[in-house]
């Protein structure tokens, strides 16, 4: 009995074990619950301009379907999820796809490695972003879950024209 006793314990254990979820919530890489499919993915970015007066270019695909599911910002996030500079898009792109739009005045250093994203109205945050530097350009990342409270921070859009 005792041996049976043993056996049903570990087999307890391993159950627990392979049946948990074994992300840490507080990692870069942990995944969003949103697909590809209904989030805004950054494709690229271009910087010009000067330490602390940079333009950014940003390229965005997403699946604008009108005012009610749009893209309606791409921000500048530090590594700390500090935001760093965001350009809200006022209106859906759904005829135009992917689309880029321009931000100036970001204030960074040429070295300081940030995270380019893009934010849909209904989905919010995807987990696939660029990261990088100006001096180092840009890189696809997966990020996952970060800084997600940064979608109640100022400037915020006030409203979708299409």
């Amino acid at each position: 009995m005792r041996f049976f006793s043993i056996q049903l314990t570990l087999i307890c254990i391993l159950f627990f074990c392979c049946s948990s979820n074994n992300s840490n919530p507080e990692s870069e890489e942990t995944s969003s619950d949103s697909t590809n499919e209904d989030v805004a993915l950054v494709t690229e970015v271009n910087v010009t301009g000067n330490e602390n007066d940079y333009t950014f270019s940003v390229t965005i695909s997403s699946p604008d379907k009108g005012c009610n599911q749009y893209a309606d910002w791409w921000e500048v996030v530090d590594l700390d999820g500090n935001l760093i500079y965001r350009r809200i898009l006022a209106h859906s792109h759904v005829n135009e796809q992917p689309f880029s739009r321009s931000g100036s005045a970001v204030a960074i250093l040429d070295n300081i490695t940030v995270y380019v994203r893009a934010h849909m109205n209904n989905s919010g945050y995807g987990k696939n972003v660029m990261k990088g530097s100006v001096k180092e350009g840009f890189k696809e990342f997966e990020l996952g879950i970060f800084a997600e409270d940064l979608d109640k921070i100022e400037p915020l859009p006030t409203g979708c024209a299409f």
